[in-house]
């Protein structure tokens, strides 16, 4: 019982998946356009943006 809640806690769930997903090589079987690859452009930017961000934040905090 606990081990499936521990399991369940640690899903990533939609959201989760699409930082994974984001990050990957691009599935050459998809259909992709030119729009859709400069939207993920700027989504991984706006992750590892947001990431430095948090980063500096702990580490101010921290000192």
């Amino acid at each position: 019982m606990a081990n499936s809640r521990l399991k369940e806690f640690f899903q990533l769930g939609e959201v989760g998946n699409y930082f994974i997903r984001v990050f990957q090589k691009p599935d050459p079987n998809r259909p992709t356009n030119f729009n859709l690859r400069m939207m993920h452009g700027i989504n991984k930017i706006s992750i590892l943006m947001f990431l430095a961000a948090i980063i500096i934040w702990v580490a101010k905090r921290m000192l």
